[in-house]
């Protein structure tokens, strides 16, 4: 398959996500920044979806589109730094910990007892420490692609050295930075979510990769453990940075948690219609949609 394939695949995934369903884009406070979150679709049931590392709200709109179209009100949350969520340069604002007390404080802001949490990559890893520090707040997970031991030396080899170049290389970096953020994009969410990415200013980048080395990125072995709801675990072969160990050892660490296989990162927005359809389900089996029957 060439890439000219990949792409015709997902502007057709794309297209086949788009439905009738409400969307808003809207701020909140938390802590003094600014908050960006998209909403899609109505109702009591609601889950938030969380993007991975300096990536924002558009990789996850088209899954967003097809679970708010099977009657589920989705929320999309730009964690602090990236998106059209505030950036501050402090490395300290960008811990695991205060990403989970952002989720919260969502919930909190639209007034929504409990969710169902997911992720990718970091959000995936913000997801488990919300469920292990707030259960009461969740209903359920869904984690693509988590962080976990076997993925440090990766994750490590990939990201140490855009920290080291972002923070001794910023000045250089700032036209070419300022340019991307200029460039038409393209109208594939996830491709402009990478474009956003990789157009941040290499000072907020420096400092999100500084902040999360600091404190726990995921729950220990025994928090895991401890879990008591519904978890679904994506992983995906070929993945180097994710390895699909993690996705196994999670599964095994938590009660009850059910695995899926993908093919490639990222495949469920490239190839949707499996992967799409095993979380529909696994959702509609564990924490089905409140149906509201008119009276007369």
């Amino acid at each position: 398959m060439g890439p000219s394939d990949v792409v015709r695949a997902v502007v057709e995934a794309q297209d086949q996500a788009m439905t009738t369903s409400t969307s808003t884009s809207d701020l909140f406070e938390w802590d003094g920044r600014c908050l960006h979150y998209e909403t899609f679709g109505t109702g009591d049931d609601v889950v938030v979806l969380l993007h991975g590392l300096l990536l924002n709200t558009k990789l996850n709109r088209g899954f967003a589109r097809r679970l708010a179209g099977g009657g589920r009100r989705v929320v999309l949350l730009d964690l602090l730094g990236h998106g059209q969520s505030d950036k501050p340069v402090h490395a300290a604002e960008y811990r695991f910990d205060t990403y989970v007390e952002q989720v919260i404080a969502l919930l909190d802001h639209l007034e929504v007892p409990q969710a169902v949490l997911g992720g990718v990559s970091l959000g995936a890893n913000v997801s488990l420490l919300a469920a292990t520090t707030h259960p009461e707040r969740v209903r359920a997970l869904v984690v693509e692609m988590p962080v976990l031991e076997w993925a440090v030396p990766a994750a490590a080899l990939t990201f140490v050295p855009v920290l080291l170049t972002t923070h001794y290389a910023r000045r250089p970096l700032i036209p070419i930075t300022d340019l991307l953020r200029r460039l038409p994009r393209t109208g594939i969410d996830g491709l402009d979510s990478a474009l956003d990415a990789i157009s941040l200013p290499p000072d907020v980048v420096s400092a999100i990769l500084h902040g999360i080395l600091v404190g726990p990125i995921a729950p220990t072995y025994d928090r895991r453990a401890e879990l008591d709801l519904p978890v679904l675990v994506i992983g995906h072969q070929a993945d180097l940075i994710h390895p699909f160990s993690d996705a196994e050892n999670l599964t095994e660490q938590i009660p009850g948690a059910r695995l899926v296989r993908g093919l490639m990162p990222f495949g469920m927005r490239v190839f949707p219609k499996r992967m799409l359809g095993e979380v529909e389900a696994f959702l509609d089996e564990t924490v089905p949609v409140t149906r509201t029957i008119a009276t007369t």
